[in-house]
């Protein structure tokens, strides 16, 4: 496959499907207020995502900094909306993915990687060359052009998305985007369409496939139960379902003032109806998580652990 130059996708940019068609690479900055210049925030093993996904050596996580969708309640703030991480060359990126494979990672995870997606492409091309052989893992809030997706056919194993509103009035007042349910649907669908059905290896790792989020969001137990239910019809076994319940207004923010039902968490109650109703409609392929994920202190530091070389 040929790669494109990286300068090529980032002017106009129109990676994500807010279309800003800014020149990132002369430092202007859309939705995701970052430039051409490549940022992360940490990159380690990371333990708290699916089972499947994390193992018991845990997931080559790569935190990047930037993100297009701006969801209010963001727990991940810091790096999101703040701006936090280090600029590195796309060398360094692809020495970060042989890194974390040699500390045991059971993946590449890169976690918010839309709006770097030329950058990346070039690096996975480069650990890739050098012997690195673990799946990709594309961990997305889904706010993604179907172009985008398919730049990323032979290049990711697993597609991890979420699916965050089922409904246009949801998605406008909380991301700011209003088509939010149209697209991502969209692109969850050619997610399927490209790596197809999941496969596991000996050890109950998926190497291939979709696993879909769907965080429950307080008081919006309807809008989640259509999201399952839309999974359900259109994808049926095809994909797993991650129901999560660790929905927590982020206290590390005290100037965000989140309106109502936003300032709570998920009742037991709430997520528990949740999980009856996707085992009403058939779901067999699901995750599921404790209570004790409500908490932000299963939030990794963003503290630039991993991105530097040492010295």
């Amino acid at each position: 496959m040929n790669f494109p130059d990286p300068s090529a996708l980032y002017t106009p940019c129109r990676l994500c499907a807010r279309d800003c068609r800014v020149d990132r690479t002369a430092g202007q900055t859309g939705a995701c207020r970052s430039s051409a210049s490549l940022t992360v925030a940490r990159a380690a093993l990371h333990f708290w995502e699916e089972p499947p996904i994390s193992g018991t050596r845990g997931s080559g996580a790569i935190f990047f900094s930037g993100c297009s969708l701006g969801c209010i309640y963001c727990q991940n703030r810091q790096i999101s909306r703040g701006g936090d991480g280090v600029a590195i060359p796309v060398e360094r990126l692809a020495a970060i993915m042989r890194e974390l494979a040699a500390q045991g990672a059971h993946n590449i995870n890169l976690v918010t990687p839309t709006h770097f997606v030329p950058s990346i492409l070039p690096a996975i091309r480069m650990a890739r060359a050098a012997g690195m052989s673990l799946p990709i893992v594309y961990n997305t809030a889904s706010y993604e052009r179907e172009e985008t997706v398919d730049l990323l056919s032979g290049s990711v194993d697993i597609y991890l998305p979420d699916l965050k509103y089922a409904r246009a009035e949801t998605a406008k007042a909380y991301s700011f985007a209003e088509d939010y349910p149209k697209v991502a649907r969209a692109a969850i669908a050619r997610m399927v369409d490209q790596v197809g059905a999941p496969v596991f290896d000996g050890e109950g790792m998926l190497q291939k496939g979709v696993i879909v989020r769907v965080l429950l969001l307080p008081g919006h137990i309807a809008e989640a139960k259509l999201s399952v239910a839309w999974l359900c019809k259109t994808f049926g076994d095809a994909v797993y379902i991650s129901l999560m319940n660790q929905y927590t207004p982020p206290s590390s923010a005290p100037s965000v003032r989140l309106p109502r039902p936003l300032d709570r968490t998920v009742t037991r109650a709430e997520y528990e109806d949740l999980v009856e109703y996707a085992l009403r409609l058939g779901v067999k392929n699901a995750f599921t998580q404790d209570f004790g994920t409500q908490s932000e202190s299963f939030l990794p530091p963003f503290d630039h652990t991993g991105v530097l070389p040492e010295k």
